[in-house]
């Protein structure tokens, strides 16, 4: 990576190469097969354009674990938005079991949060609303409610991760 960030196009095509494995035995665990190249390619264009961003002091792989983590919970968050989307657009009288089982499993992972993370989550990234609006429901700072959402959003990422 450091002889990337200085321009050897030999070593960035090593460096991809290499990401590329790592990245597809990481995700193999986690994603549908379906799913695994579009979201390695997602990654490695992130990687991309945070290459700069990498302190050539620190270990390069905790760096690339976190970006991949975070696309990881983005493409959770984009299939959980597909599936809402999709169960609102179902007709009448359809199988409604997956809905009532994610509800109860979504219920479940926010009991094991502080219910000021739990509820931030919900109302910014379940309901929709906005920072300012949830820190008006809430009584707590806007920044508080981001902080809330963030430590949440990590310690599901991190219990999910060593399910």
């Amino acid at each position: 990576m450091a002889m990337s960030q200085q321009g050897d196009k030999q070593a960035y095509g090593a460096l991809l190469e290499a990401c590329q494995r790592w990245l597809r035995g990481y995700y193999a665990r986690r994603i549908a097969p379906a799913q695994l190249d579009d979201l390695v390619q997602e990654t490695l264009m992130a990687l991309h354009t945070k290459r700069a961003s990498w302190d050539s002091t620190r270990p390069f792989l905790p760096w690339l674990a976190a970006i991949a983590r975070y696309r990881w919970v983005d493409h959770l968050r984009r299939l959980y938005r597909a599936d809402e989307t999709a169960l609102d657009t179902d007709v009448a009288g359809h199988d409604d079991e997956p809905a009532i089982a994610a509800r109860i499993t979504l219920e479940r992972l926010f009991s094991v949060l502080p219910d000021a993370q739990a509820r931030a989550i919900a109302l910014v990234k379940i309901e929709g609303l906005s920072v300012a609006e949830a820190s008006q429901a809430t009584g707590q700072s806007e920044s508080l409610v981001k902080v809330n959402i963030h430590r949440g959003l990590k310690k599901l990422a991190h219990m999910i991760e060593k399910a």
